[in-house]
C-alpha cells in the first residue's frame, strides 16, 4: 500500500515538475484566472473526456468508433461553480444526445463541494438572499434563487428517510411540544404548527423522533402524531411530558393507555402570572412555589387550597386552572429527585425549539411546507451533533423507573 501511494505521489510530482512556480504571486495562483482555476478546469475537462470515452466505448480519434451508431459532436460550454471559483468548462456532446456526464450532471452548475457549502449556510438560518449575497462576495459569482432552492431540495429525500425511519420500541420519557411558523398555501399565508417529539431512551440519550405539520395544534392533531410514532415502532412510553393543551393528555392515553402524563409546571406558572399585577407578582410566585415544591402530593394539594383561600378574591382563575389540571400536574410527586429533575419542566424540548426558532426567525413566511421541513431537519441535524450527553443521574433514575413501572417495561 505504501509503495502504491509513493508511486501515485511521484506521478503527481512529475506533473507539477513541469510548472515553474518561482516568482508566482498570490493572484497568479489563486486569482480569477490563476493557476488553481486553470488546473481545476483542465482536470474537469479530462474527466469529462474520459466519461465520453466510456459512454461511446472508444477513445477520441479511434478507428473502432467507425459505424458504431454514435460519435462525438463537438462541445457546449457550461459555467460551473467550484469551491472558490466560477469557470467555463467545455462539455463534450454525442450525436445521439444520450451522453450524461456524472461529474457535472445536466442542469447542475456546481460541483458537490459547493452544494455542501450552500446547504450548510441554509441550515444555520441564512435566507436565500443572504446566501446569494455571500456567494457574490466570496466567489464573485451570481446565482439565482432557483439554484439555491434546487441545491437545498437535495436533502428532501434524506428528510423523508429520516421521518419514516424505525424508532426504538420504548422510551423512558417523550417530551411533546409544537412551534408555529407561517407557510403559503393557495396563495395565502397561514400559521401552522410543527410538532416536536423529543424522546429520551433508556441510555439517557435524547433523540428527535420526527416532524409533522398541521394548521391546528389540537388533541386530534396530537392523536395523529402519537399514532404515527406507534406505527414506526414505539410500543411503550413511560412518561409523556407536555404543556396544558385541552385534550392533550386524553390523546396520549388513547394511544398509550399505560403512559403516565405530566403537564409542564413552568407552563402553568407562566399562564398563572400572565395577568398578575407587578406589585403582587413576587409574593404570588412564592405562594405558587409552595404548591409545586411540596414534598408530596397531599402537601402540594394542601398548599394549593391555602393559595385559593388567599388569592381567590383577586385572582380566582389561577386556582381554578391548577385545580382543573391537578390530576396531570401532580404526577411528578410520585417520583424521587433523580426523575423529577428530568420531568419538572420542558427545558429539554424548549432548548431544541430555541435552536429551531433561530433558523426560522429570518423568514416571515415559507413558500411551502417542504421548505419548512428542509430547514428544520437541517437545524435538528446540527443540534443533534451537540446533544451527546445523557440526562443527569441516569443510573439512579433507571433503577427508580424499574421499581415504579416494573422491570418488564424497563430494559437494562
Amino acid at each position: 500500500m505504501a509503495e502504491r501511494a509513493k508511486k501515485e505521489k511521484d506521478q503527481w510530482d512529475l506533473v507539477l515538475d513541469q510548472i515553474d512556480f518561482k516568482g508566482l504571486t498570490q493572484d497568479e495562483v489563486l486569482g480569477q484566472d490563476g493557476l488553481v482555476k486553470q488546473l481545476t478546469g483542465r482536470l474537469l475537462q479530462r474527466v469529462l473526456e474520459a466519461e465520453m470515452d466510456g459512454h461511446l466505448g472508444y477513445q477520441k480519434h479511434g478507428n473502432s468508433g467507425d459505424n458504431s451508431g454514435d460519435s462525438r459532436n463537438g462541445y457546449s460550454e457550461k459555467t460551473v461553480l467550484t469551491g472558490n471559483q466560477e469557470m467555463t468548462v467545455p462539455i463534450p456532446r454525442d450525436r445521439n444526445g444520450t451522453f450524461e456526464p456524472q461529474i457535472l450532471p445536466k442542469y447542475q452548475k456546481r460541483v458537490p463541494l459547493f452544494n455542501d457549502q450552500v446547504i450548510s449556510m441554509y441550515s444555520f438560518g441564512m435566507t436565500d438572499r443572504d446566501i446569494r449575497s455571500h456567494i457574490k462576495k466570496i466567489y464573485n459569482a451570481d446565482v439565482s434563487p432557483e439554484l439555491i432552492s434546487n441545491i437545498t431540495d437535495a436533502v428532501l429525500e434524506e428528510v423523508k428517510e429520516w421521518q419514516n425511519r424505525p424508532l426504538e420500541s420504548s422510551y423512558a420519557i417523550v417530551y411533546l411540544d409544537a412551534l408555529r411558523v407561517k407557510s403559503r398555501q393557495e396563495g395565502k399565508s397561514r400559521v401552522k404548527s410543527v410538532y416536536a417529539a423529543l424522546g429520551v431512551n433508556f441510555e439517557g440519550k435524547k433523540e428527535v423522533l420526527g416532524q409533522r405539520i398541521s394548521e391546528n395544534e389540537g388533541a386530534k392533531f396530537w392523536m395523529g402524531v402519537l399514532t404515527e410514532l406507534k406505527n414506526r415502532g414505539v410500543k411503550d412510553i413511560l412518561i409523556a411530558f407536555m404543556d396544558g393543551l385541552t385534550g392533550f393528555p386524553e390523546a396520549v392515553r388513547a394511544v398509550y393507555p399505560d403512559t403516565h402524563v405530566q403537564l409542564c409546571i413552568v407552563h402553568m406558572v407562566r399562564n398563572s402570572t400572565k395577568f398578575v399585577s407587578y406589585k403582587d407578582l413576587k409574593k404570588l410566585c412564592a405562594d405558587i412555589k409552595a404548591v409545586y415544591s411540596a414534598p408530596g402530593e397531599q402537601a402540594g394539594r394542601d398548599a394549593l387550597e391555602a393559595f385559593g383561600k388567599i388569592r381567590n378574591d383577586k385572582y380566582p382563575m389561577i386556582y381554578q386552572g391548577w385545580d382543573r389540571h391537578w390530576p396531570d400536574l401532580c404526577e411528578f410527586f410520585n417520583y424521587p429527585p433523580e426523575i423529577r429533575r428530568a420531568i419538572y419542566t420542558t427545558n429539554a424540548i424548549e432548548s431544541l425549539n430555541y435552536q429551531l426558532r433561530k433558523v426560522t426567525k429570518n423568514r416571515s413566511t415559507f413558500v411551502n411546507d417542504e421548505a419548512i421541513f428542509k430547514i428544520l431537519y437541517l437545524a435538528i441535524r446540527n443540534a443533534s451533533e451537540k446533544r451527546t450527553m445523557p440526562i443527569r443521574d441516569r443510573g439512579a433514575a433507571l433503577n427508580q423507573c424499574a421499581v415504579i413501572f416494573g422491570k418488564e417495561r424497563v430494559p437494562f
